[in-house]
């Protein structure tokens, strides 16, 4: 009975490296950013989730800053890549060059070809340059004339946009939105953290602090964290209830779109990656609650008269999680 005791213990999830890992990161990234739990913990999900990122808040609340501090973290390459009016899709991806010693047009790759990407104000760029990105953030590859170029593991895609200038911005197609794991809204600090954010200014310069921040995950570390994830046990009424919520927001008459089986799967995967962060190989109904906000905040779009009512997305988000039944 011991030893089958035993064999038990030692098949569950090792949950001590993850919340190791976790710690690590945010006390380095505590050198640099004050508070913003939330976006952290929701950033470092969508790490363990493999998803991409979008990042909205008005300028100067750090968004930038705090991609780059967590991209830091991680061992792996990062590249930034800065929108604008005038950028095409070759300024991202890469161009073929004619190289005169062999005689021949050679593929030189772009910013895109890294492992975690910061773009800077993804509204920026126009709607041409925007698509270039589908292939890429779905499928982890795009083709340049006919050939195939595979991004490395791991890739992450972290965007920002700024939502209150809409001077000289072109607004993101639903299927590229649908791409992010999460769009996440960063607001402004609290008293108390702004006053943090002020002494720590008048202490030293933000540069300095972002190099003295250590990469805590390789990319061998990321893929054992994301393996895993899929290990995370989930209930099949959880299951159920994730396609209750889903299947709600298209049929619920405050909204003319509902989201789409990617957001069924992005919130079982992020479901499981919170689960592992709280110390659990396993889902519980408050997982999924706690992250379908941020799910469905970018995928699901108000009717015109609830627009005029000045109703807000998550609004009606809550009434969809409080019209349904928790499963115990």
């Amino acid at each position: 009975m011991e030893e089958e005791n035993k064999i038990a213990f030692e098949s569950r999830i090792s949950l001590e490296k993850v919340q190791e890992n976790y710690e690590q990161i945010k006390t380095e990234l505590r050198k640099v950013i004050v508070g913003q739990d939330r976006i952290i913990d929701l950033l470092f999900v969508s790490i363990l989730a493999n998803g991409h990122v979008l990042l909205e808040g008005v300028p100067g609340v750090a968004k930038t800053l705090l991609i780059k501090s967590i991209s830091k973290t991680l061992g792996v390459d990062f590249s930034r890549i800065q929108f604008t009016p005038d950028l095409m899709p070759s300024d991202i991806l890469g161009t073929s060059i004619f190289a005169k010693e062999k005689e021949q047009f050679v593929f030189k790759k772009g910013p895109i070809f890294s492992n975690t990407i910061l773009i800077d104000e993804i509204n920026r760029a126009p709607a041409k340059t925007q698509a270039a990105l589908f292939e890429v953030m779905e499928e982890g590859q795009i083709t340049i004339d006919g050939k195939r170029y595979g991004m490395e593991f791991p890739f992450f895609v972290l965007a920002t946009q700024n939502p209150v200038d809409h001077e000289g911005t072109y607004r993101l197609p639903e299927a590229q939105m649908d791409r992010f794991l999460f769009k996440l809204i960063m607001g402004y600090p609290s008293l108390e953290d702004e006053i943090h954010i002020l002494n720590l200014a008048n202490e030293e310069n933000n540069k300095k602090r972002i190099e003295d921040i250590q990469s805590i995950l390789s990319s061998k570390d990321i893929q054992e964290l994301q393996n895993l994830v899929s290990e995370v046990v989930i209930e099949q009424n959880l299951l159920e209830y994730i396609a209750k919520i889903i299947q709600n927001t298209r049929e619920n008459p405050n909204l003319f779109l509902g989201a789409s089986p990617r957001a069924s799967k992005a919130l079982l995967a992020s479901a499981k990656a919170w689960a592992l962060l709280q110390g659990r190989d396993f889902v519980t109904p408050e997982d999924i609650k706690y992250l379908a906000p941020a799910i469905l905040e970018h995928r699901i779009h108000l009717t015109p008269e609830r627009e005029m009512e000045g109703m807000e997305n998550s609004q009606v988000i809550a009434l969809i999680l409080d019209s349904i039944e928790v499963p115990r």
